[in-house]
């Protein structure tokens, strides 16, 4: 389970909003507490500086006389402590206190006297606690003008920035718990949102790797990447389908090939041992025969063998001189007892006569697969026209018939290897000339319309030409 991609999803998702989460958090901590001592020093100013100037107001009214500070109510209403650092000549309350103040040595603040508004921290006699402390200048009026005597010290002790931060804390682990909650559950539906398609993709990659490709693959309209893995799967699964389809096919087309030659050569072959073709004339034409059924599994083994090269790259092209009007003649001719025999309207127009550099018989080759494509399809009384020329520095061989002509579905098929629309044949014929083309350098072209026939067209290139 742990291996799982529905438990790793959530679990990396969770654990970046996690690490996010506590970057953040130190962050906001660092810059909270930056803020709240600001804050706190910006308070004891404030403080400061009001009360020395409630003090100095006191003064005056007293004609200079130091008064005396309520340090107790002073304390409560500021929730600060109060002292005073200076000269002596501040007055003692009953309890020992310069102006009703708390006294600090003259050692905690040696420069009390630089008539500077001073921030510091220090630890008060007799306790353990660290307070942050703003001192003020105190001033009584001395003829024209204030003279200082001492310092107003304004403190809070540091336990006052531990006491918010704590309460930053609690709120931020509240909502630190929270956000897990939430990232989590959203963790969850996302994993099981994207997972699912995925574990099914899974699933059906297991059934087709045992050999099962008519599994059903789900369909995601997301339109995202695991939309895209589930249509080009589906598509794979049907090409396979389709493939081992087309394999068994094969194999019984080859079989039904086979057979049917290898059973005329074996009659024949037990009439000449068996001395039933005493006349010489039928031995003739038995070994007619078995020369054509031979050929004819010649040229079978052939095509196998020709698109297993092709397909492994393994293919020898020639390069010579080849006369294309010459070679289209002998196409041409190849292919008239058939035309006249089914009443077949063959023509053929060459516009040119070029000389290319390239494999000569493998041409030939082309040329016949696909004029023996256009007789299968050609119904007797038909038409079927051979065209040559040159042009653009390209040589056109085209092959028009009248056929039932091929739909838009069927056009990359036909050129599939064992694929046949009528389930006879071995299906190999445009399947090696498409190869043999692209191994020459070309490219073989259709246009045909359901009903109106179709053309079939070899460019080749025209380098080479002399």
């Amino acid at each position: 389970m742990l291996r799982s991609l529905r438990f790793r999803l959530p679990a990396l998702f969770l654990a970046g909003i996690v690490l996010s989460s506590l970057i953040t958090a130190v962050i906001a901590l660092r810059l909270f507490q930056s803020y709240t001592q600001q804050r706190l020093v910006a308070e004891l100013r404030r403080d400061a500086v009001g009360l020395t100037q409630l003090y100095q107001a006191q003064a005056d009214l007293q004609n200079g006389a130091p008064p005396k500070f309520a340090a107790p109510r002073l304390e409560l209403a500021t929730g600060a402590r109060l002292y005073y650092i200076g000269l002596s000549t501040c007055p003692e309350s009953k309890d020992g206190r310069p102006c009703g103040l708390r006294p600090l040595p003259i050692s905690y603040l040696p420069n009390w006297q630089s008539d500077r508004r001073v921030t510091f921290e220090f630890t008060p006699p007799g306790t353990n606690r660290k307070y942050v402390a703003v001192a003020n200048p105190l001033r009584l009026s001395g003829g024209r003008r204030h003279v200082q005597f001492g310092d107003l010290v304004v403190a809070k002790p540091k336990t006052e920035l531990t006491r918010r931060l704590i309460t930053l804390l609690d709120r931020l682990a509240i909502a630190f718990l929270g956000g897990i909650v939430i990232a989590g559950l959203l963790g969850w539906y996302l994993s099981r949102r994207i997972t699912r398609p995925v574990l099914a993709l899974s699933k059906a990659a297991d059934e087709v790797s045992r050999g099962r490709y008519d599994v059903e693959v789900p369909r995601v309209r997301s339109g995202d990447e695991i939309g895209h893995l589930a249509d080009r799967f589906r598509e794979m699964a049907a090409r396979l389908s389709e493939a081992e389809q087309q394999e068994r096919n094969f194999l019984m087309t080859v079989s039904h090939e086979l057979k049917t030659p290898l059973t005329a050569i074996r009659g024949h072959v037990d009439a000449l041992r068996e001395g039933l073709a005493d006349d010489p004339e039928l031995r003739e034409a038995s070994l007619d025969v078995i020369a054509a059924e031979g050929a004819r599994l010649e040229r079978l083994v052939g095509d196998v063998l020709d698109l297993a090269k092709l397909e492994a790259h393994r293919f020898t092209v020639l390069h010579e001189e080849v006369d294309m009007g010459r070679l289209c003649d002998l196409a041409y001719n190849a292919f008239g007892e058939e035309a006249r025999r089914r009443g077949i309207d063959y023509r053929r127009s060459f516009d040119a006569a070029p000389t290319i550099v390239s494999d000569g018989d493998r041409v030939l080759q082309i040329i016949s697969n696909l004029l023996t494509n256009a007789f299968r399809w050609t119904p007797d009384g038909g038409r079927v026209n051979l065209e040559l020329a040159a042009e653009n520095g390209t040589v056109s061989i085209a092959v028009d018939d009248t056929g039932p002509g091929i739909s838009a579905a069927e056009r990359e098929r036909i050129f599939r290897p064992f694929w046949s629309r009528d389930d006879s044949g071995t299906g190999l014929g445009l399947a090696i000339a498409r190869e043999l083309a692209v191994a020459l350098g070309g490219q073989i072209q259709l246009d045909s319309k359901p009903g109106a026939g179709s053309r079939f067209e070899l460019l080749l290139p025209a380098q080479g030409t002399s």
